[in-house]
C-alpha cells in the first residue's frame, strides 16, 4: 500500500511509551489493547487525537485560539497521514439536573417542534379538545350555517366572578351597549342593574342580532371582531332556539375556562419559564426538609432530639422559643421522641395556630418579648433556606433537606398548559418516558391527518432517525428524560458515538475509549454493527478495548505492553486478530486463543446461612420484586442493560442500609423494606467517582499509608535532632512544604495564546518540600523520593516497616504496583480509583457483617488485570465478607457464588427477576441472555466462537 494508506508514527515516547514505531491502517477499525496502565490510551489519546487536536487549532488564527485554547505537542517525532481527531471517551455527561437524554441529544428540541407545529391541545379537566379560530374562521363558521338562521353575537365579558360590577356596566352603557345577557337572563343595562356582591356572576354584551343571508359578512364580522376585542377574545353566537357557538382566537375550554397560550416550541421547554413547572422550576424535583433528618427520635428535645437545634441555653433564641413552646402544649422536653405523640410532634415540626406569649433573652442580656404563634422547625428552616442571602446558612441548611418528587407535576417538570397539548394520544413528558425502543414503535405508528403529516414529515424523520442512532449502539432501554447526570460512562460514550453517526462525517479519525462498558454480551453485536458502519463512511476508528469479542471483529489489533507502567510501553503484537492470537509474546493473544484463562471454580462457596432480602422493590422500572442476598458468598447481579441492576443494588439495597446505618440524607428507591439488614454493621460502596477532585489528593494519601510513612520520617535520628513532628512532611500544611507553590510542586504560567504551561517549581524543583524538610532521609530517601516510587518498589523500600508495607501490599495486590503514590488524583482513571478504594478496604477488618458492593469493577481491566482482581475478591469473601457486584464481565460472573440475573429485556421489558443460582444452575435456564453466553465461556466454546 501506498504512504497515504496509513497513519505513520515514529518515536512515541508518551508517558511511558518506550520509542514505540508503528504504522495504523487507514479507513479500519483498529484496537489498541495491552495490560491496565501498559500504555495503550498514552499512544491513541494522549499521542494520536493529542497531535490530531494540536494541528487543527494551530491552523485557527491567533483570535479564534484565544477561545478555544491550544494543544501541547505529544512527545514523538513525527506523525504523518493523520486525518482530523475526534474523541469520544468515558467521561461523563453534564451535571445540571437539566439535562436529560433528550436535550443531550437534540432529540427533545425535535419534539418540542413536533407538538407546537402539529399538538392537539385538551382541557384537563373535561378533555375537550381545545382550539382557537381568527376572527375570519369565526365568521365563515357563522356564514355555514342554514340561510334565514337568526344569530346574536354576544361578548362574554364577565365569567363567573364576584361582584356587583356596577363600574364595569356603567362603562357598557357609556360605550353604547343597552343590553346583556346576565347569568344566562336577557336584562336591559339600563336602569343599573343590583347584583349580588357576594356571588359569581356572568356578563356577555349584546353587540348584533342578524338573519343570516348573503349580504351579512361585513357586518358580521364587524361584530365578531367587537366580541372579541371587548372580551380579550372570545365570542358567543347564540343560534336562536338552537345552539350556542364558542369562539376563541386562544385555546381554551368553554366549559372550565382552562386557557393555554399559543402553541411555540419554548411552551414544551422545562427550562423557559413559559412550559417549567413553577413549584419545582422545571427539575422535578423540589428540595425540601425531611423529617428523618431533623429528628433524633432516640433523643429528648433538650438532648439532641432537634439536631438543627441542639443547644437551648439562654442565648440561643430559636432554641428557647423551642422550649416555651412545649411548656406551653405540655410536651415533654426529657423524653426520647419516639414516645411523643404524632399531635406534639406535627406541633414542633410544622407550629401552630395558638398565640404564645414568649420571652427571650439576647446575647447582650435584654429580655424581648412577643406574641406570636410557633413557626415549627421545618417551616422554620423551608422559609429561611428561600430568604437567606448567606450561603453558609444555605449550605447548613441543605443539610437537613432531601430531593423529593415535584408534588405538583410529579416528576415531568412541565405545567399543566404544556402538558395538556397531545400528538398521538401522548403529552410530552409521556413520550419521553418511553424507552428509546418504544418510541421508535411510537413515531412508526403514528397516524396524522393529511396537514399534519405534511407539516411534521421531516420532524418525524429526524426524530426516527436520532432514536434509531441510539437503538443502534445498544441504548433501546434508555428514556429520553433520562437525567443525563446518572448516565454511566459508558453510556455517555454511545450517546455521542449515537450523535457522530447521524453527522455521517468521513475522513474522520475517531479515538474510543472503551465503549462496550456497561454493554451486555448480548448486546456487543449492535455496538460492532455501529462501529463497523463508521468505518464504512471512510473513517478510521482506533478503539482501546479489553472486550474480547470487539478485538476479534477488529480489522487490525494492536497489543501494547507487556505489562503496566514502567513494565509497559512497548509494542508487543500487531496485525489481524488470528496473528495477534498466534503470537506466544502476546498475553492478549494468549488469552484470545484459550491457552490462559481464568478457571472456573471448583466448588461455590456455602455461605454462613443467613440472607437479608429487599422485599417490594419498584423502582424505576423494577416490577414489585423481592430478592434474597445470601450472606458470605461472592454475588454477581447480571442482566442486559437497563434490566435494573444498578437500581437494586445501589438506588434500593445500598442507599437503605448506609442510610440506617450512617443516617445519611439519600433517600432509597421505592421499596417495602429491607428484610434482616440488622445482620449488616458496615456497608463499603466501591464505585468509580475520583479518589480526589485536586492534584494533592493521591493513592498514598486516599489509603491513608502517607500518614505512616510520615511517621516513619520523623522516627529518624534527624527528624529528632530537628524538632521534627510528622507534620513537618505534610505537602498541604505550612512548615516543611515549599511556600513558593504551596506544596503543589509547580506553579502555572498563563499563557495569551496558548494552553497555560506548568512548570516545575523554581524553588523547590516539583519536590514540593523546602530544602530543610527534603535533609531528613529515610535509607537514603527523601520524602519526595518516596512520594515519586512507583507502588511496586515501595513495597520492598518499605519491607521492614509493616504497617507500611501491608498498605502498599494491598496495592500492588490490585494491579496497581505501576502507579506512583503521589500520583495525582485527577490522572487516574475510573477503574484505577476504584481499585484504590478496593485497596484501602482490604487492610481494615473484614467481619462477617460488612457487605461490599463493587459496581463493574473490571472498567479499564484487561482479562489478566480481572485474573489479580478476582483473587482479591476471593480473599474478601474468604474472610467472611458478602461482595456484591454489579457486572457484565463473563470471567467474573463465572466465579460467582450466587447470581441474581435481572431481565429479560432492559427498561419496560426488564425488572423482573430471570433467574437465581450458581452458574452452573443460571446456564440452564432458557429465558437467561446472561446463561446463554455463560454456558459459552464455562465449556470453553466462547473463545472458538
Amino acid at each position: 500500500m501506498a504512504n497515504n494508506d496509513y497513519i505513520v508514527i515514529r518515536g512515541a515516547r508518551e508517558n511511558n511509551l518506550k520509542n514505540v514505531d508503528i504504522d495504523i491502517p487507514k479507513n479500519k477499525l483498529v484496537v489498541m489493547t495491552g495490560l491496565s496502565g501498559s500504555g495503550k490510551s498514552s499512544l491513541a489519546f494522549d499521542t494520536l487525537y493529542q497531535e490530531g487536536q494540536r494541528r487543527y487549532v494551530e491552523s485557527l488564527s491567533s483570535y479564534a485560539r484565544q477561545f478555544l485554547g491550544s494543544f501541547e505537542k505529544p512527545n514523538v517525532d513525527k506523525i504523518e497521514g493523520l486525518s482530523p481527531a475526534i474523541s469520544i471517551d468515558q467521561r461523563t455527561t453534564s451535571k445540571n439536573p437539566r439535562s436529560t437524554v433528550g436535550t443531550v441529544t437534540e432529540i427533545f428540541d425535535y419534539l418540542r417542534l413536533l407538538y407546537a407545529k402539529v399538538g392537539k391541545a385538551y382541557c384537563p379537566g373535561t378533555d375537550i379538545e381545545l382550539s382557537k379560530q381568527t376572527v375570519e374562521e369565526m365568521t365563515n363558521r357563522v356564514l355555514d350555517l342554514e340561510v334565514g338562521s337568526k344569530v346574536m353575537i354576544l361578548s362574554p365579558v364577565v365569567k363567573l366572578q364576584k361582584g356587583s360590577h356596577k363600574k364595569l356596566i356603567e362603562q357598557f352603557m357609556k360605550d353604547g351597549f343597552i343590553r346583556a345577557k346576565i347569568n344566562d337572563e336577557m336584562v336591559d343595562l339600563e336602569p343599573i342593574i343590583d347584583l349580588d356582591k357576594n356571588k359569581k356572576h356572568s356578563i356577555s354584551l349584546v353587540i348584533d342580532r342578524l338573519v343570516i343571508k348573503d349580504d351579512i359578512r361585513s357586518r358580521l364580522f364587524d361584530a365578531i371582531e367587537l366580541a372579541s376585542n371587548k372580551s380579550g377574545g372570545f365570542v358567543d353566537v347564540e343560534v336562536i332556539g338552537k345552539e350556542t357557538l364558542h369562539f376563541s382566537e386562544h385555546y381554551s375550554c368553554p366549559d372550565t375556562d382552562f386557557v393555554i397560550p399559543d402553541l411555540e416550541p419554548r411552551l414544551f421547554s422545562f427550562n423557559s419559564p413559559i412550559g417549567a413547572c413553577s413549584e419545582c422550576n422545571g427539575l422535578g424535583n423540589k428540595l425540601n426538609v425531611s423529617e428523618d433528618l431533623v429528628l433524633n427520635m432516640d433523643k429528648p428535645i433538650l438532648n439532641g432530639g432537634i439536631i438543627p437545634f441542639k443547644n437551648f441555653d439562654d442565648n440561643n433564641l430559636q432554641g428557647a422559643e423551642i422550649e416555651q413552646t412545649c411548656q406551653y402544649y405540655g410536651i415533654a422536653l426529657d423524653k426520647p421522641l419516639k414516645e411523643l405523640s404524632k399531635e406534639h410532634l406535627a406541633i414542633l415540626l410544622y407550629g401552630s395556630k395558638d398565640i404564645i406569649h414568649y420571652k427571650m433573652k439576647s446575647s447582650s442580656g435584654r429580655v424581648h418579648e412577643s406574641k406570636k404563634s410557633f413557626e415549627g422547625v421545618i417551616n422554620n428552616l423551608n422559609r429561611r433556606y428561600i430568604e437567606t442571602t448567606s450561603a453558609w446558612i444555605r449550605e447548613w441548611i441543605e443539610g437537613f433537606m432531601s430531593e423529593r418528587t415535584c408534588p405538583v407535576c410529579e416528576g415531568k417538570r412541565l405545567n399543566e398548559s404544556a402538558l395538556s397539548v397531545r400528538v398521538g394520544g401522548l403529552h410530552i413528558a409521556a413520550l419521553t418516558n418511553l424507552s428509546i425502543e418504544d418510541e421508535i414503535a411510537f413515531f412508526n405508528g403514528l397516524t396524522l391527518n393529511q396537514t399534519d403529516t405534511i407539516i411534521a414529515q421531516n420532524i418525524v424523520q429526524e426524530i426516527k432517525s436520532r432514536l434509531s442512532f441510539l437503538h443502534d449502539v445498544g441504548l433501546d432501554y434508555l428514556t429520553l428524560s433520562r437525567e443525563a447526570a446518572t448516565l454511566s460512562g459508558g453510556e455517555a460514550q454511545r450517546i455521542r458515538l449515537a450523535t457522530q453517526i447521524g453527522s455521517r462525517l468521513s475522513g474522520v479519525l475517531y479515538v474510543l475509549d472503551e465503549p462496550s462498558i456497561g454493554l451486555h454480551q448480548r448486546d456487543n453485536h449492535k455496538l460492532i454493527d455501529t462501529l463497523k458502519k463508521m468505518r464504512d463512511l471512510g473513517n478510521t476508528l482506533v478503539v482501546v478495548e479489553h472486550d474480547e469479542e470487539t478485538m476479534m471483529a477488529a480489522d487490525y489489533l494492536i497489543d501494547i505492553g507487556p505489562g503496566a507502567g514502567v513494565h509497559g510501553g512497548n509494542l508487543i503484537a500487531f496485525g489481524t486478530p488470528q496473528e495477534v492470537k498466534n503470537n506466544p509474546k502476546s498475553i492478549t493473544g494468549l488469552y484470545l486463543s484459550g491457552k490462559l484463562r481464568i478457571d472456573v471454580p471448583e466448588k461455590r462457596r456455602t455461605g454462613n446461612g443467613e440472607v437479608i432480602s429487599v422485599i417490594g422493590a419498584r423502582e424505576n422500572n423494577l416490577k414489585n420484586i423481592s430478592v434474597d442476598f445470601p450472606l458470605g458468598k461472592m454475588i454477581c447481579v447480571t442482566g442486559v442493560s437497563g434490566s435494573g441492576k444498578s437500581t437494586l443494588v445501589n438506588e434500593i439495597l445500598y442507599k437503605a442500609l448506609h442510610k440506617k446505618l450512617y443516617k445519611t440524607k439519600d433517600e432509597p428507591g421505592k421499596h417495602d423494606k429491607i428484610h434482616n439488614s440488622k445482620l449488616i454493621k458496615r456497608i463499603i460502596d466501591i464505585s468509580q467517582s475520583p479518589i480526589g477532585r485536586t492534584p494533592r489528593s493521591n493513592p498514598a494519601t486516599y489509603t491513608g499509608v502517607f500518614d505512616d510513612i510520615r511517621d516513619v520520617f520523623a522516627m529518624t535520628n534527624e527528624a529528632k535532632i530537628r524538632g521534627y513532628q510528622k507534620g513537618r512532611f505534610s505537602f498541604n500544611v505550612r512548615g516543611g512544604r515549599c511556600e513558593n507553590c504551596s506544596g503543589d510542586g509547580v506553579t502555572k504560567i498563563t499563557m495569551h495564546f496558548l494552553p497555560d504551561v506548568y512548570v516545575a517549581c523554581e524553588v523547590c524543583g516539583g519536590s514540593r518540600y523546602n530544602r530543610e524538610t527534603l535533609q531528613v532521609k529515610y535509607k537514603g530517601k527523601s520524602i519526595a523520593d518516596v512520594l515519586k516510587m512507583k507502588v511496586e518498589d515501595a513495597v520492598v523500600f518499605f519491607e521492614n516497616v509493616p504497617k507500611v508495607k501491608m498498605k502498599l501490599q494491598t496495592l500492588f495486590d490490585v494491579g496497581l504496583g505501576y502507579i506512583e503514590l503521589g500520583q495525582s488524583a485527577t490522572t487516574l482513571s475510573g477503574g484505577e480509583a476504584q481499585r484504590v478504594k478496593l485497596a484501602s478496604e482490604l487492610y481494615k477488618k473484614i467481619s462477617p457483617d460488612t457487605l461490599y458492593i463493587l459496581d463493574e469493577p473490571t472498567t479499564g481491566l484487561h482479562i489478566d488485570d480481572v485474573k489479580r482482581l478476582m483473587e482479591v475478591v476471593n480473599r474478601i469473601v474468604d474472610e467472611g465478607a458478602t461482595v456484591i457486584i454489579i457486572e457484565h464481565n463473563l470471567d467474573v460472573i463465572k466465579c460467582a457464588d450466587h447470581i441474581i440475573d435481572l431481565g429479560p429485556e432492559g427498561g419496560d421489558k426488564g425488572g423482573t427477576i430471570v433467574g437465581v443460582g450458581t452458574p452452573e444452575e443460571i446456564i440452564k435456564i432458557k429465558e437467561s441472555y446472561t446463561g446463554a453466553y455463560l454456558k459459552k465461556i464455562m465449556d470453553g466454546s466462547y473463545y472458538n466462537s
